[in-house]
């Protein structure tokens, strides 16, 4: 409870943060601020599914002035702004998460060039917490009084983008901690502990077993009819793909360059390509054929449509997408104390600063360890976020694009190739993670 109350106390200040956690251990502000900044967006996000819900407009009915004029003596005191089911639904994650959006570009504008913990802007990048929550939420208003033409469709073309984008840097994240991950559990198991090898052969094999369970019921459900040729097609290339590399990451001539390359990446992301091939293939047209729902699948009945009205659904995919995110999240927020065999792409530290021997303070105090030097760049972390932001608010919106009356969305077959570029990507990535050490033999990646 110390350190739930802990976090609590952060958001307030490093003050209340010492306060609130004696009973956890010491605490670098540098971390403590990044997973800040994470609860913030997580709180967002959970903000924004809070305003997917059908029956939020009956809700928001009740509140005085919010939707309905008001009158004092018959005299009329207030005029409507705003309908209540205008700011509820798909719109109004796109506003939300605009406003996030807004905040960490502005941070980032800010914090260009913060080199260590003297410079003032230090300070307002893991202080100021309460102003920087009362930034957000005028953002926010601000921008539900937008009309929706020119601004929905314009920041569905950016979502897309920028959540592209992110895509390719949760990848690179998800790349470095499988191969973190497998060179740990590996150096464990060379020092004797026979529980990690038995936790690499366990992992690797559920990784596989559930890869392929999974695309024998892509093929069932998503390919199995002739019309559905370029489904088929995307679960043939990248079974294939995932198969070569599979193969080469354990040639003998890997191996030597990268002792640690093994099955366990690979089987790892094998199964994320597959989950991006079966996300991509639920983001196209619904014709009950090639892209059954679930409610289809479970029931055997084909009477079911996509609901596109902009509330209240997100789908499977959608919510997996979001546990990967956020577990990438915390993981990112953690990499630059924890040496990673791949490099680091959130929270890049300097040379300065990995060598900073900050003493700890016991009972569970904060500590600066950056008066050297940043142990993260605080612009690059800032501008991950605003994507992540737009990631986010594509995510909840299932990838859907708005109609020309706004009342309701669609699929677009764009996000179907964005994602299935993203698979193959996701496969060249990691096929580069294991052969680079081999073509550039004299360069050190560890």
């Amino acid at each position: 409870m110390g350190c739930i109350l802990g976090i609590l106390g952060c958001c307030f200040g490093s003050t209340a943060c010492s306060l609130c956690c004696s009973c956890c251990p010491s605490t670098r502000n540098s971390l403590l601020t990044r997973l800040a900044y994470g609860i913030l967006l997580l709180v967002g996000t959970i903000i924004s599914w809070i305003f997917l819900t059908p029956n939020l407009v009956n809700t928001l009915s009740k509140i005085p002035v919010l939707c309905k004029n008001e009158t004092f003596y018959g005299i009329e005191i207030f005029e409507r702004q705003i309908s209540c089911e205008k700011i509820v639904g798909y719109l109004s994650v796109y506003r939300i998460q605009f406003s996030f959006a807004s905040f960490f570009f502005l941070m980032m504008l800010l914090m260009l060039c913060v080199k260590r913990s003297k410079d003032p802007r230090s300070g307002i990048q893991n202080g100021f917490w309460l102003f920087k929550i009362l930034i957000i939420i005028g953002i926010c208003i601000g921008t539900f009084f937008i009309p929706n033409q020119g601004f929905a469709p314009a920041l569905t073309i950016i979502g897309s983008v920028c959540g592209f984008i992110f895509i390719l840097i949760q990848l690179i994240l998800i790349i470095d901690f499988v191969h973190s991950w497998n060179e740990n559990w590996i150096g464990k198991g060379e020092e004797g502990s026979k529980r990690h090898y038995c936790g690499l052969i366990f992992f690797t094999t559920s990784f596989y077993i559930l890869s392929i369970v999974s695309i024998i019921f892509l093929y069932i459900y998503y390919a199995s009819k002739t019309l559905c040729s370029l489904n088929i097609f995307f679960i043939t290339i990248n079974l294939v793909l995932c198969l070569i590399v599979s193969i080469v990451s354990i040639l003998p001539i890997i191996q030597n360059y990268t002792s640690t390359s093994g099955l366990l990446q690979s089987s790892f992301v094998t199964l994320y390509v597959v989950f991006l091939t079966w996300s991509a293939m639920t983001s196209e047209k619904s014709d009950s054929i090639c892209n059954p729902s679930w409610y289809e699948i479970i029931t055997n009945n084909n009477s079911t449509v996509i609901n596109s009205t902009g509330y209240g659904s997100v789908n499977v995919t959608s919510i997996i997408a979001l546990i990967i995110f956020f577990g990438l999240i915390i993981y990112s927020a953690i990499i630059t104390s924890i040496k990673s065999s791949h490099g680091k792409l959130i929270g890049i530290p300097s040379d300065e600063g990995t060598k900073n021997t900050v003493p700890k303070i016991g009972g569970g105090k904060s500590y600066d360890d950056e008066e050297k030097s940043v142990a993260y760049n605080y612009s690059l972390f800032h501008l991950m976020f605003f994507f992540a932001s737009f990631y986010i608010m594509m995510t909840l919106t299932n990838w859907l694009e708005p109609t020309n009356n706004f009342s309701e969305f669609r699929q677009s077959d764009s996000t179907v190739w964005i994602k299935i570029v993203s698979s193959w990507t996701c496969i060249a990535l990691y096929f580069w993670s294991i052969i680079a050490p081999c073509i550039f033999r004299s360069r050190d990646f560890a």
